[in-house]
């Protein structure tokens, strides 16, 4: 007769066999780790209203230049990268090598 060979599926566990009372433990804990990622949250928004202000003063350091730079053009200047005169453009050649790249004649 042949005998049963018992494995560990064979293993009985308590672990599904819950009794539905809420254990003050668990509740502790889960409330813990609720603390916790509150305060992590928390964390991370602090840092990213840093970033935000960071950002925020490079554009007003950015308006502020770019004011700077507009008031040494000349007043005769109609439009932003207009050409200078006297002064060449680069003109666009194609490039005698083939699918290379494009060349600049300045």
């Amino acid at each position: 007769m042949a005998t049963l060979r018992r494995g560990l599926n064979s293993i009985r566990t308590l672990s599904g066999s819950g009794d539905g009372i809420a254990r003050p433990h668990k509740i502790f804990l889960k409330i813990s780790c609720l603390e916790m990622e509150r305060s992590r949250r928390g964390k991370e928004r602090e840092a990213a209203g840093k970033r935000i202000d960071a950002i925020d003063e490079r554009l007003q350091e950015i308006d502020a230049e770019k004011k700077a730079l507009l008031h040494l053009l000349p007043p005769d200047a109609d439009s932003v990268g207009a050409p200078v005169a006297g002064r060449q453009t680069a003109q666009r050649t194609s490039s005698p090598r083939g699918k290379r790249g494009s060349a600049f004649r300045y």
